[in-house]
């Protein structure tokens, strides 16, 4: 006879209750303190970059690709403090992560990848009008939008093949150079920010935001063309996206318990609810992102859709993966039916990915694959946006800091 399952009691289940009631409260309230927060040790590297010149600039380069230890002078006190923190893996990270990369995001073919990965991680971005806004004031949207598109294939693919994050790897530097930036642009724009507006331009929320852009929103995009992923495969991917969250300075509070897309989904939740709806910033950003792909996917060798119809399935995802009130907001428009690839598509995905992933060796060739596809679009925009990196994390004045 099988032994009978005990059950808890009614009041356990109420401590519980209370208990997890509790957790969710405290994390709110939290998050809501963070609406104007933004990353101040990061903030104070840039007030030194800006204040010691060059050579601090020069300095920062040498220790995130050789280490704190290879620079032989001294350093100024920010930067020894970012260099410190960042080579301090924490000890939840599992080294045999870091060395496979991240795996769920590899498996993904190179065009969804850019698909609906990249262009809905930037989407769901551009729906916080604090970014929406800062970006908008750096040029014609047309060329911010593919810059942006370059710079982002980059440094996320950098980051998830395998080794990326080790220390001084491209994904590592990448990463913080990424921080830097956020920092600068808060630095430039806060000169011009109204303060009585919500939220602050690149602070907290919108770093949360770009880390659930390439772990849930991304990932509901693909699942929308037909390409799943298990459990353990989620719970892969919040791993690793973790410690992508402590390089780019977002605070541990709010990614350290989103261990899969049900945890992902309250803090999308809650985010959403602290965050102003998509303006005319927002609309502009996220429609000349969406033709930039467009043009861009259609322009590739061996293209088989025109940039008409690549920029209705685009539309589609980011309908998907955004919800139908916030593609509204944004300005998606829905597909005409004669045109919706959709259905199709998402068959073939999921005919081609049950091979894929039918046994361990077709999974690692089908990973081997979309690392070999990223190649030529990493060589295409690696120069662009190494320089827009350094251009953005590092404006400096000429003076040297003395020892």
């Amino acid at each position: 006879m099988d032994a009978k399952r005990t059950h808890p009691k009614a009041s356990q289940h109420a401590v519980d209750l209370d208990a997890a009631c509790r957790q969710r409260r405290a994390k709110a309230d939290h998050v809501v303190t963070l609406l104007t927060a933004g990353d101040p040790l990061a903030d104070a590297v840039i007030a030194e970059l800006d204040l010691y010149g060059p050579q601090a600039r020069n300095a920062l380069d040498a220790g995130l690709r050789h280490g704190l230890t290879s620079v032989d002078r001294p350093l100024p006190a920010a930067v020894t403090a970012l260099l410190r923190e960042v080579e301090a893996t924490p000890a939840w990270v599992d080294p045999l992560l870091l060395h496979r990369g991240d795996v769920v995001s590899q498996s993904v073919p190179p065009m969804w990848f850019a698909l609906c990965s990249i262009t809905c991680a930037l989407a769901y971005g551009y729906a916080s009008p604090a970014t929406a806004r800062v970006l908008a004031g750096t040029g014609r949207p047309e060329d911010t939008a593919a810059r942006r598109l370059a710079e982002t294939g980059v440094w996320v693919r950098q980051t998830i093949r395998p080794g990326g994050l080790l220390r001084g790897r491209p994904g590592y530097v990448a990463t913080v150079e990424a921080r830097l930036a956020h920092a600068r642009t808060r630095a430039t724009s806060l000169t011009e920010w109204d303060r009585g507006a919500r939220g602050l331009p690149v602070g907290q929320l919108d770093m949360a935001r770009t880390w659930l852009g390439f772990t849930l929103v991304a990932f509901q995009a693909l699942t929308a063309v037909g390409i799943d992923i298990s459990p353990e495969e989620e719970r892969s991917l919040y791993r690793y996206w973790s410690y992508v969250a402590h390089l780019l300075g977002l605070d541990e509070r709010l990614h350290q318990d989103v261990v899969d897309h049900a945890g992902a989904r309250r803090l999308r939740h809650l985010l959403d609810s602290l965050t102003a709806a998509p303006d005319e910033n927002s609309t502009t950003m996220t429609a000349a992102m969406a033709g930039a792909q467009a043009h861009s996917m259609a322009e590739a060798p061996g293209a088989v859709l025109s940039e008409e119809q690549l920029r209705h399935l685009i539309d589609s995802v980011l309908r998907q993966a955004c919800g139908e009130e916030w593609a509204v907001r944004l300005g998606i428009h829905g597909t005409p039916a004669d045109l919706d690839l959709m259905p199709l598509i998402k068959q073939l995905n999921r005919q081609a990915r049950h091979w894929q992933t039918y046994s361990s060796a077709s999974a690692q060739e089908a990973r081997r694959r979309s690392l070999e596809g990223s190649r030529p679009e990493l060589r295409a925009a690696a120069l662009a946006c190494d320089t827009s990196c350094r251009r953005n994390a590092g404006a400096v004045r000429p003076e040297a800091w003395a020892a």
